[in-house]
């Protein structure tokens, strides 16, 4: 299908930054029986990933402002644009050989998310969306399921772990919600949770301690299919109070009905 000139800069800083994630997972494959380990080895192929796709952007759109997970945020002479980057979201899969992760690309238009890319280089699935045009999986349309209770819907969700988030709360949320559905899964990328929404292979996410790179190119895709994304609060501040809700209209509702009482 034809993507609009913007759209297509994405794509390929996304597949060009991809071609050394995908060689470098191979590596850390290797790398998972030596006694060293892969860490650092990792941490260098995140930032690489981010300078490619900060440079690739930059490139195509040279005054748009820029935040990313590795180098932070970088004002543009354009002020009503900002990228929006997680050059690796699922770091820990990616450091033990699970291929669950993927290049995020959102782009904010003053103070509007209005274009997204995910892209997993292992599985070469490529989400895509952009503001009032629809999202797409490989250039199939995408809409989110339309179950409408919580005893049929598969959930994901974050967990706190070491050294991030409330366990008690964790738990809390967790009980209020795992014998109200059929199932929860916890992937490990909040990006790629996002878009298996959109693509109706999961019927709801939330997680807690997330940041706006992690979620940014997830909502527009999200909201694009159909769903709904909000904060655990039900308003539209997931950047700043960093905790994030999503499902179609009804499952999204239910399920922030019950965090909210868990929290």
């Amino acid at each position: 299908m034809q993507h609009s000139a913007l759209l297509n800069v994405m794509i390929a800083a996304a597949r060009k930054a991809a071609r050394t994630l995908k060689r470098d997972f191979g590596e850390v494959e290797n790398l998972q029986v030596s006694l060293k380990g892969p860490g650092n080895f990792v941490t260098a192929a995140d930032r690489k990933a981010e300078e490619t796709l900060k440079a690739e952007l930059a490139k195509a759109r040279p005054g748009y402002g820029f935040l990313g997970e590795e180098s932070g945020s970088h004002a543009g002479t354009d002020t009503t644009h900002t990228w929006i980057v997680d050059p690796l979201d699922g770091t820990t899969n990616f450091l033990h050989g699970i291929p669950q992760f993927a290049i995020s690309i959102g782009l904010e238009r003053s103070g509007t998310i209005v274009a997204g890319v995910i892209y997993n280089p292992i599985t070469d699935e490529l989400f895509v969306a952009e503001r009032g045009k629809g999202a797409f999986l490989n250039d199939k349309r995408l809409r989110v399921a339309a179950r409408k209770r919580l005893a049929d819907s598969v959930i994901a969700c974050g967990l706190p772990h070491l050294g991030r988030g409330d366990l008690d709360l964790g738990l809390r949320e967790l009980s209020a919600v795992q014998d109200k559905v059929a199932g929860l899964r916890r992937f490990g990328a909040a990006a790629l949770d996002m878009a298996f929404v959109a693509a109706g292979r999961l019927d709801g996410y939330w997680e807690r301690n997330i940041s706006p790179w992690d979620i940014a190119a997830g909502i527009i895709i999200l909201r694009e299919a159909g769903g709904f994304v909000t904060d655990i609060d039900g308003a539209d501040a997931m950047f700043t109070k960093k905790h994030v809700v999503a499902g179609n209209e009804t499952i999204q509702r239910e399920l922030q009905r019950l965090l909210k009482a868990a929290g």
